[in-house]
C-alpha cells in the first residue's frame, strides 16, 4: 500500500529540507484539491464544528481524489462512517511533498470562510508522508491547530520543534517499521518531553509501517475531541 523504503528515505529528506528551508524563502502558495465531509446532522445546525485536517501518504499522491479513499480517514468515509466532525482531505500532486509548498493557507482559509469551522477546535492527522506532512505544519502554524496525530512520520530534529510545545500531540509508530524507523518519531517525543511539551508515544510492538488501521478507533478521535485551543 506504501511506497518502497528508498522512496520513504526520499520522504524523510525532503522532510528535513522542507522545514529547514522555511525560514529561508517563502512557499509558493497553492490551492490544492481536496475531499471534504461535513457530518450528518451539519446543515440543520447552526453551531461550529471541530475540524480534521487529514493529510495522506506517498502512494496516494496525484490529481485523483479517488486514490484517496484507500485507507485512512477518506476510506471510512466512503464506507459511510459517520463523524461529528468536518473532516478537509486535501492531496498533494505527484512530485512534491507536504512541505514543498503553501498549501495550508488557502485551505484553511477556504474552510474556515465557507463552512462553520470552530477555530479553537482544528485538529491536523496524517500518516507515512503525511505524518511528516503534520508534524512540518504544525511547525509552521502554531497557533492554527488544538492537537495534532502524527503517525508513523518524523521531522527535522531541532529546536524548532519546541515551537508545538503547547500543542497537544499523540503518535504512533510501529517498532518494526523497515519504511520510516521509529527513531524517527522517538526523537522528537524525546525533545518535546525536554521542552515539557504535552506529547505522548504509543509504541506498537512488532508492528510495521501499515497502522492506517488505527484511523478505525474511536479513541483517536474522542482524545483529540477532548483538546480545546
Amino acid at each position: 500500500m506504501y511506497a518502497a523504503s528508498l522512496l520513504a528515505v526520499l520522504f524523510a529528506l525532503t522532510g528535513f529540507q522542507g522545514v529547514a528551508q522555511a525560514g529561508r524563502q517563502p512557499k509558493v502558495k497553492v490551492k490544492y484539491p481536496y475531499l471534504l465531509y461535513l457530518p450528518s446532522d451539519y446543515a440543520p445546525n447552526k453551531v461550529g464544528y471541530p475540524l480534521v485536517i487529514y493529510l495522506h501518504g506517498g502512494s496516494h499522491k496525484g490529481n485523483d481524489l479517488n486514490k484517496l479513499k484507500g485507507y485512512g480517514l477518506p476510506y471510512l468515509v466512503d464506507q459511510k462512517n459517520d463523524f461529528p466532525f468536518i473532516i478537509a482531505s486535501p492531496q498533494c500532486p505527484d512530485g512534491m511533498f507536504w512541505s514543498t509548498e503553501n498549501w495550508f493557507d488557502s485551505l484553511y482559509s477556504e474552510l474556515t470562510t465557507h463552512y462553520r469551522v470552530d477555530k479553537k477546535r482544528v485538529y491536523l492527522t496524517g500518516i507515512s508522508m503525511g505524518g511528516y506532512g503534520t508534524w512540518q505544519t504544525a511547525l509552521a502554524y502554531p497557533d492554527k491547530f488544538a492537537a495534532i496525530i502524527p503517525l508513523c512520520g518524523g521531522c527535522d530534529d531541532s529546536t524548532q520543534i519546541c515551537k508545538i510545545k503547547k500543542i497537544p500531540v499523540w503518535t504512533f509508530h510501529g517498532t518494526a517499521d523497515d519504511v520510516i524507523p521509529i527513531d524517527e518519531t522517538e526523537r522528537l517525543v524525546k525533545r518535546l518531553n525536554q521542552c515539557q511539551a504535552m506529547v505522548k508515544l504509543t509504541r506498537l510492538q512488532n508492528v510495521g509501517h501499515g497502522i492506517e488501521y488505527l484511523y478505525e478507533d474511536k479513541k483517536l478521535y474522542t482524545w483529540l475531541l477532548k483538546q480545546h485551543k
